[in-house]
């Protein structure tokens, strides 16, 4: 079976909270000032009740609302496809299947979380969000959430990606967002960073700072994340849930699941629903996949530490590199985050799930040949996924037996085509 496609009646009604299956319990966030366990209240400034009640709860399954299912019907249930030009490429016994979330309208798995994220802040009167944005997917997927739901959008785009990603920026003003560059002279934030570095290629911790430092001042304004936090992760549940039923109706059973980390939010999306079988002693690899210049996973330590560079949200138990890390401005934008979100942090500190990390130039080999095999040109993120997807294929091949693998292909690369032709590393 080629395509695997659910029947718009297979989507799942309800997302999957992975809290309750965690081996520990995740350790409280920290007020920024009083380092205390952080209170409902402490996140009201910031967020709708909504999503702080999700961000803590620990109920295992949560209802999807209708007009948010409403949404999600334009582009889900997203296909399961198997990779056969490429197994056949690589010459392996190696069964590939990829998740393929570049076919929703921003072009990533993000919208999943920002029309939940929309719609609840617009059921609450609020007005406008803010956030931020590294390769710009997120940023996108906001901008388009917030037309749907009639909100304002101003998104700070750490700068080197919107040096290296115009249309980035042109698509998400399509849909009426204020897109500056991080760090701006908007904010005291932006202003604090250029002076101490005027030609600073910006962070996804800085432009967090930038974009909460502009979601406090105003009561009708709250801040909206892509990743990192608890109810994103819920959100992104639903890519698991469907390859769960997808693999099933091919007769399935997959030995290696495999998605890139930034922040860990698609990561996490794919592998929630499979975690307990793992966590129960069952044999499945969860393998996080990370850029080698921003391996909080690999070389980061499991410490108390900041969201954002100003230290102005909470501090989260997570793997970081230190949120005054500044990343080289490599094209994969979306990965260049100093920290791992606490519920991946805690399955890698438990051993639950694997991380490895890779070069930009060997992913952008492992890009262009899924892009010849498969014909889909991948975002420098999903990259990752695809070059490990491939080393575990290869391996298969030494090892003359069959298993079978899947990934997620978390966005389309037609927006990142400058990153290839800044990255010719094969013919």
């Amino acid at each position: 079976m080629r395509k695997i496609i659910l029947d718009e009646k297979e989507m799942p009604d309800f997302y999957y909270n992975i809290q309750v299956d965690l081996p520990e319990p995740l350790l409280p966030g920290l007020h920024p000032i009083t380092k205390e366990p952080i209170k409902m209240e402490d996140l009201r400034p910031i967020f709708p009740e909504s999503l702080i009640k999700q961000e803590i709860s620990q109920e295992r399954e949560i209802e999807i609302p209708k007009e948010v299912r409403k949404r999600y019907l334009s582009y889900r249930p997203t296909p399961l496809i198997r990779a056969l030009a490429l197994e056949e490429y690589l010459n392996t016994p190696a069964k590939i299947y990829y998740k393929n979330e570049g076919v929703s309208p921003a072009g990533s798995h993000k919208l999943n979380t920002a029309i939940p994220q929309a719609y609840f802040n617009s059921i609450e009167g609020i007005k406008s969000l803010t956030t931020e944005t590294g390769a710009g997917q997120w940023g996108s997927a906001l901008s388009m959430a917030c037309s749907f739901f009639n909100l304002n959008c101003k998104v700070f785009m750490v700068k080197a990606s919107f040096e290296q990603k115009p249309y980035r920026k042109i698509l998400m003003e399509i849909f009426n967002a204020n897109v500056l560059p991080s760090p701006s002279d908007t904010t005291e934030s932006g202003r604090k960073f250029i002076e101490l570095d005027p030609d600073s290629p910006g962070s996804l911790g800085i432009a967090i700072s930038e974009a909460v430092e502009e979601a406090v001042k105003k009561s009708d304004t709250n801040y909206a994340l892509g990743s990192v936090l608890n109810h994103v992760l819920l959100h992104q549940s639903i890519i698991g849930l469907e390859v769960k039923k997808q693999l099933k109706l091919a007769d399935e059973k997959p030995e290696i699941l495999i998605g890139c980390v930034g922040g860990g939010s698609n990561f996490g999306g794919l592998i929630a629903p499979f975690v307990s079988k793992k966590v129960k002693g069952k044999e499945i690899r969860l393998v996080a996949v990370e850029p080698s210049v921003a391996a909080s996973l690999t070389k980061g330590t499991f410490e108390y530490d900041y969201g954002d560079t100003m230290g102005l949200t909470p501090l989260l138990a997570m793997y970081t590199l230190g949120h005054d890390f500044v990343p080289p401005p490599i094209h994969a934008g979306g990965l260049r985050y100093h920290g791992m979100a606490p519920i991946i942090s805690n399955l890698y500190k438990n051993k639950i799930i694997e991380a490895c990390s890779y070069d930009q130039k060997d992913i952008f080999e492992a890009a262009r040949i899924f892009a010849k095999t498969e014909g889909i040109i991948p975002a420098p993120e999903s990259a990752h996924a695809i070059k490990k997807a491939i080393d575990e294929a290869l391996i298969a091949k030494e090892e003359k037996r069959e298993r079978t693998i899947v990934f997620l292909l978390s966005g389309h690369g037609y927006l990142d085509l400058s990153a290839y032709e800044k990255n010719r590393t094969i013919s």
